[in-house]
C-alpha cells in the first residue's frame, strides 16, 4: 500500500451489509478516484472483472442489459475486440471453455496492475478469486467425470492457504442456481470483511471498497434477473460457470 488518501476514503458513502442498496454507481466510484493514479488503477482493475462477468453472461444468452464501467458496450456484446491486455496469446493452447482464456489474461493483468498501483489487497484478492474459481471448476468436473485440469485457470496465481470445502458443499447443496450464487458471494463478502484494510486510508482500502460495491451491484442485478425469470433464478444460472 502506498500513500494515504484520507479525502478519497472519507468522502465515500458507507457500505451496508451484503444485499443492501449500493450507495453509489460503479462508474461514480471510478470517477471519484480519477485523479489518483494508484487508486484509479486498482479500482479500475477490480471493476473490470464485473464487466467481464457481464460479457460472459451475454455470451451465454442472458438478456440483461450491458452496463459496462471499464469496457465498452460493444466489447461486452462481442461486437468489438477486447483491449490488448485481455487478448489471449497466440501460443496458448485452446481451452475447453473459451472464456477461461480471457479470465486467465485478466488475472495476470490484475496481478501486474497490483504491483504498479502498490496495492497488496488487489494481489491478495486475485489469489483468492483464482483459488475459488479453480476449486469450483474442479468440483464441477469431478461431478461430471471430467478431467479437472482442463478447466483450471492461472493455477500459479491461486492462493495456497484458502480452504473452500465448506463453501463448495453449501454451493452444491443450494436449492436453486440463484441461491448457489448467493452462497459464493457471501463467501466473497466474508473474505472482504477480513481483508478490507479498514481505516488504513490507502489504496488497499479503496480497492476493497470497489470489490464490496461491485458485489452489492451484482447481488441486485441477480435479484432483478430472478424477478423476471422466476423465483429460482434460472436465467441467473448463466453466470454460474464463472462465479
Amino acid at each position: 500500500m502506498t500513500g494515504r488518501h484520507y479525502y478519497l476514503v472519507t468522502a465515500l458513502p458507507p457500505i451496508g451489509e451484503l444485499g443492501s442498496t449500493p450507495p453509489l454507481p460503479l462508474e461514480q466510484l471510478l470517477e471519484h478516484v480519477a485523479d489518483a493514479p494508484g487508486p484509479r488503477l486498482a479500482v479500475r482493475t477490480v471493476l473490470l472483472s464485473d464487466d467481464l462477468l457481464q460479457r460472459q453472461s451475454i455470451e451465454s444468452g442472458q438478456s440483461a442489459p450491458a452496463v459496462p464501467v471499464v469496457l465498452t458496450v460493444g466489447q461486452l456484446r462481442g461486437e468489438e475486440p477486447l483491449p490488448e491486455y485481455l487478448t489471449v496469446p497466440e501460443h496458448d493452447p485452446p481451452r475447453r471453455v473459451a472464456a477461461d482464456a480471457v479470465w486467465a489474461s485478466y488475472y495476470r493483468y490484475a496481478v501486474a496492475a497490483a504491483g504498479r498501483a502498490g496495492c497488496a489487497f488487489l494481489a491478495a484478492w486475485v489469489a483468492h478469486e483464482v483459488a475459488m474459481r479453480n476449486a469450483l471448476a474442479a468440483a464441477r468436473a469431478k461431478a461430471l467425470a471430467l478431467e479437472p485440469a482442463d478447466y483450471l485457470v492461472a493455477e500459479d496465481l491461486a492462493g495456497a492457504d484458502d480452504d473452500f470445502n465448506v463453501l463448495i458443499s453449501q454451493w452444491a447443496s443450494a436449492p436453486n442456481p440463484l441461491e448457489a450464487l448467493r452462497v459464493l458471494d457471501r463467501g466473497r463478502w466474508n473474505w472482504l470483511l477480513e481483508h478490507d484494510g479498514w481505516f488504513s486510508f490507502g489504496t488497499d482500502e479503496l480497492a476493497a471498497y470497489a470489490a464490496k460495491l461491485m458485489l452489492l451491484h451484482r447481488w441486485h442485478r441477480l435479484e432483478a434477473v430472478a424477478a423476471v425469470s422466476g423465483q429460482d433464478g434460472g436465467d441467473a444460472a448463466s453466470q454460474r460457470s464463472e462465479s
